[in-house]
């Protein structure tokens, strides 16, 4: 049972973090120690269906229960609160990457910043190359601005079957993004235009499910939700069997990758208009301090122990 809770709680930790443009479920999947679990319950699901199903299901749960129920709070709390929320997510996204540096040197070793010199003379020009090419892709991304698009609650009212195909291949893009560590989905959707449209879509399923004779407000939620929710499942599967073939053959390869990744998001985070979104001042500075050495303490001492 108590496995069954923690399952839950990181679907909804994972959840909560993909309603945030610019933050990667990934990420947090890495954080808590449940990434490389994941990638493996997801490509061998025949294989032990029972141990898979007792896994995925209350992750799955917990992902939808963090999308429906939390993605309200996180936007009062980015709309009034945008620096130190933003902040917070940042420093768990920068709490981790000391780990994934030993991960690199394979010494399993806990690292001494005042070697870090000597770390460095380690790497070779391949794992410079791996960890600065995903550290520029990300910073170019962070530059680029989201599609603008009508207001969602009309646009949603004119998806046809065209749209719906473009819609699937976001969703396609948007979990290539999902599962890699580092890229969030949501951000990949917010560049391609559909992420508006896809949160719109997603909050009018409590509306429906307070009025469920309103067929016509399911048809236009479903034009929207079965086309993306495929368009991510396609696109995570065939990530997921990629990404597991790379660890077993390219394990250091595909942590420099994740390093370099890392490091771009921190900062295509601090690029990112929505964490001044509620302004700036002395205050909210020193909250943002607060909750970003928070992040970092949380994810540190959790990646520590899970990763």
């Amino acid at each position: 049972m108590l496995k069954v809770i923690r399952d839950f709680f990181y679907g909804l930790a994972f959840g909560i973090i993909e309603t945030i443009p610019g933050v990667s479920g990934g990420t947090i999947a890495i954080i808590l120690g449940y990434y490389f679990e994941l990638i493996k319950a997801i490509n061998h699901f025949a294989e032990n269906l029972k141990k898979n199903l007792q896994f995925l299901v209350p992750l799955v749960i917990g992902i939808v229960t963090g999308i429906l129920v939390f993605s309200s709070i996180v936007s009062y709390l980015l709309v009034h609160y945008s620096f130190p929320t933003m902040l917070f997510f940042i420093g768990l996204v920068a709490g981790i990457i000391p780990h994934i540096f030993s991960k690199i040197l394979g010494d399993g070793q806990s690292l001494r910043f005042k070697d870090i010199v000597q770390y460095v003379k380690r790497f070779s020009l391949i794992d410079i190359v791996l960890i600065v090419i995903p550290f520029l892709v990300l910073l170019i991304i962070s530059l680029l601005k989201g599609v603008s698009a009508v207001h969602p609650e009309d646009q949603i009212n004119t998806v046809d079957a065209s749209f719906m195909i473009f819609i699937f291949f976001s969703g396609v893009l948007g979990a290539v993004a999902l599962v890699i560590p580092g890229i969030s989905g949501s951000f990949v959707l917010l560049l391609l235009g559909i992420y508006p449209l896809a949160i719109y879509a997603l909050s009018q399923v409590r509306v429906f499910l307070g009025d469920i004779s309103n067929i016509q407000l399911m048809l236009k939620i479903c034009k929207v939700v079965a086309p993306l929710g495929i368009g991510i499942v396609v696109g995570g599967l065939t990530m997921t069997r990629i990404i597991e073939k790379l660890l077993k053959n390219y394990q250091k390869t595909v942590y420099s990758v994740i390093f370099g990744l890392l490091l771009g998001s921190v900062c295509a985070l601090f690029k990112n208009p929505i964490v001044y979104r509620s302004g700036v001042s002395a205050i909210i500075i020193a909250m943002g301090a607060v909750t970003f050495s928070l992040g970092c303490l949380l994810s540190f001492k959790v990646g520590k122990n899970r990763l």
